[in-house]
């Protein structure tokens, strides 16, 4: 949308100062408490949210699962609000023993199962005390349910955690020269195998999620009990990454109009 002559830059509701890319809605629920004019639309398949962060201008897109939705989302973010900087964010799965449910996971690189790998230096070191964690991230083609799958992972590719979007929004970032970082927070950690019926968590629509929750408590009546722990989890992680993010966009917002003085 065209700003009018009585709009000042500071007023561009187009534009946004830093962008985010969850892959769903409740990943950035709590974050978006604590923004003020945070508004809500659809757009080019996915839904977007604004608002402003003590003044900053922040805009997230929800992609839903997967590395080719995620790159979509990027490339929508970018064409529609041209943020100076984008931060890859939302849920992880532990692959180390050692990062629990909550902490945070900043990478410090990223790769795929293939091999692919992209650096995303930030100058943060780990605090593990504080429940904060640097290092390589996987970005995995499914979930990863096995404990004995995520130690596998974590020996093969040296990785802290993995997740299903960011090596695509990265890939993005790096190729639209958009500076870019990473930021996870936990929901499974390595003390037990994650549900089958997690799958059902991640359905691309709420209708569409409705109906494949429905259907796997029809064939498993007890996995109630493992989702709603699941979901406990995931409030937990939630809740934990919006004080983290909201600090990052503020440090990243005070960089960026440093560098224009």
């Amino acid at each position: 949308m065209p700003r009018t002559p009585a709009e000042s830059p500071a007023d561009d509701t187009s534009r946004a100062d830093v962008g985010l890319v969850c892959a769903l809605s409740m990943e950035l629920n709590y974050f978006f408490d604590r923004c003020e004019k945070v508004r809500t639309l659809s757009g080019a398949g996915f839904r977007f949210r604004g608002g402003r962060l003590n003044g900053i201008r922040v805009a997230s897109v929800e992609s839903g699962a997967g590395m080719k939705k995620a790159a979509r989302a990027a490339c929508a973010l970018i064409d529609g609000h041209a943020p100076a900087w984008i931060i890859a964010c939302g849920f992880a799965g532990a692959l180390r023993a050692g990062v629990k449910i909550g902490d945070i996971v900043v990478s410090e690189s990223v790769t795929t199962p293939l091999g692919a790998a992209i650096t995303t230096p930030h100058g943060m070191s780990s605090d593990p005390s504080n429940g904060l964690h640097v290092g390589r991230v996987l970005t995995a083609d499914k979930i990863v349910r096995l404990v004995k799958d995520k130690q596998a992972l974590a020996h093969q590719f040296d990785a802290i955690a993995c997740d299903m979007e960011s090596y695509a929004v990265a890939e993005v970032c790096r190729d639209a020269k958009t500076p870019f970082m990473i930021v996870r927070s936990v929901t499974d950690d390595l003390s037990a195998d994650l549900p089958a019926e997690v799958h059902a968590l991640l359905a691309s629509t709420g209708a569409g999620r409705l109906g494949a929750t429905v259907g796997a408590l029809w064939n498993r009546p007890e996995s109630v009990k493992d989702l709603w722990k699941l979901r406990e989890h995931a409030t937990v992680a939630a809740r934990r990454l919006a004080p983290f993010l909201a600090s990052v966009v503020e440090q990243l917002h005070a960089a960026k109009a440093g560098q224009r003085v």
